[in-house]
């Protein structure tokens, strides 16, 4: 057995103390850290805590269709094609019973007939197991209706906050008026506006390379956000024929688009019986058959569109005609007075409500195109009689309309001079829409103001 040196022994137990005492130590002030050092961190800063979590709860809230987020489980979707309101709460158990209720009360309110496919709606409950207690539909961006079943059945149409702003658009036609409007950052719809402001001086049939238009225009906001086009205020569009201008006008007699001179931008007929399509064959007297493969006289205008392309009358009138043959297929015939009448022919189907008597309006939807008949393709063969002989509607002069009386002229030729000396100040080619103040347009070069309140 080895001899233990006092001395070595001495040291042996120094650095064991030692170790003991290091792990102790650090024990000790682990220890301490987490009771008193965490706990001091927490104190530190608990005011900063709370306002986090405060501040995460109301960013979380939002409200829809005037239901808190929070409080309810909202579903949105859109309607399809052929899907009924009814079918829709029935799934979601509403019984019957109250869906022959709500269909009653909405009546005087929003009917529920007026739903139409494409639109948002809502479906409303308090959890996603539960039944729905309302249902929210949005016939446009600006509005909802609110169909709720909480304790009686209640019907409302809301109407939304939002910001008008006037703004600008002005092209030239390169290759399409699509280009020049979508390509140039515009909404298509604008395309819409366009053709009703200018619809009875320009073609846009026959639009050509090198046009030019420039537009002012309402466009609506909600929380900075477009959400849909308002009013047309001014047009103009130049081509080879000349430059025309249109004006909308607003007074106690009278609502509507005018030229310069004051007499109403609308003539009683419309150029065309279809939007966006194109002329697939012309009135001619020596027109060969496609699929006859004979000479036969085309007493009409072709006019190629999808099928389902609505149809609109060309003017006000009365139904003579809506039936089905061999060779026009589904067609309407309508007198419009002592002198014109028309004919739409090869439709797919009729627009709910149109049968011999009805009275229709210019501008209203009386069918859809198709193919049905002596049709090689989805197309409405427009025709056109005057007294009783058929024209080519394309070269007939009709009466324009009255002007605005000597009351009101004054009134709109403050009206024109504004809008015309401003259309005439927008640069040509934007990349993107000019936005521009609500009530007032400044032009910044020669500080001019242009008042636009209607």
């Amino acid at each position: 057995m080895s001899e233990i040196n006092p001395f070595t022994e001495r040291i042996g137990v120094k650095r064991r103390d030692i170790v003991i005492m290091a792990c102790v130590s650090t024990i000790l002030f682990l220890s301490f850290y987490f009771i008193f050092g965490i706990n001091q961190e927490s104190e530190s800063f608990p005011d900063d805590t709370v306002e986090a979590n405060v501040s995460n709860e109301e960013d979380s809230f939002e409200e829809k269709f005037g239901f808190d987020t929070r409080d309810f489980y909202i579903e949105e979707s859109v309607f399809s094609p052929n899907q009924f309101i009814g079918d829709i709460l029935y799934k979601n158990g509403i019984s019957y019973t109250l869906i022959a209720e709500l269909e009653r009360k909405a009546k005087d309110v929003f009917d529920v007939k007026k739903i139409k496919s494409g639109r948002n709606y809502a479906i409303i409950k308090e959890d996603s197991c539960d039944i729905t207690v309302a249902f929210a539909y949005e016939p446009d961006p600006l509005s909802y209706v609110i169909y709720d079943f909480r304790d009686s059945i209640s019907v409302q149409v809301v109407e939304r906050e939002f910001t008008t702003c006037i703004e600008t658009a002005s092209g030239k036609i390169e290759s399409s008026l699509w280009n020049a409007i979508v390509g140039n950052g515009h909404d298509w719809a604008l395309v819409d506006l366009m053709e009703n402001a200018l619809s009875s001086s320009v073609d846009f049939y026959f639009i050509q390379k090198g046009d030019e238009f420039k537009l002012i225009y309402e466009k609506n906001y909600i929380d900075g956000v477009p959400v849909s086009l308002g009013k047309m205020l001014g047009a103009s569009y130049k081509n080879v024929r000349g430059e025309h201008y249109s004006i909308y006008f607003e007074s106690d007699q009278y609502e509507g688009f005018f030229d310069q001179n004051g007499r109403p931008s609308k003539k009683s007929f419309l150029k065309a019986p279809v939007k966006y399509s194109r002329i697939s064959s012309r009135f001619n007297l020596r027109r060969f058959h496609p699929i006859k493969k004979t000479t036969i006289p085309h007493l009409g205008t072709d006019y190629a569109a999808p099928t389902g392309t609505p149809i609109q009358s060309v003017a006000d009138g009365v139904v003579l005609e809506a039936r089905y043959t061999k060779n026009n297929g589904f067609y309407i015939k309508i007198r419009h007075d002592k002198t014109y009448t028309t004919q739409y022919l090869h439709m797919s189907r009729f627009q709910k409500g149109i049968a011999p008597g009805a009275t229709v309006n210019r501008g209203q939807i009386i069918g859809y195109v198709g193919s049905t008949g002596l049709a090689t393709g989805p197309h409405v063969c427009f025709r056109f009689w005057k007294n009783g002989k058929q024209i080519d509607h394309m070269r007939e002069n009709f009466p324009p309309p009255d002007p605005i009386s000597d009351d009101y002229l004054e009134m709109f030729f403050e009206k024109r001079d504004d809008i015309v000396d401003y259309l005439q100040h927008i640069p040509m080619v934007h990349s993107q829409p000019n936005v521009v103040s609500v009530n007032h347009v400044e032009e910044e070069v020669e500080e001019i103001e242009y008042d636009f309140t209607l």
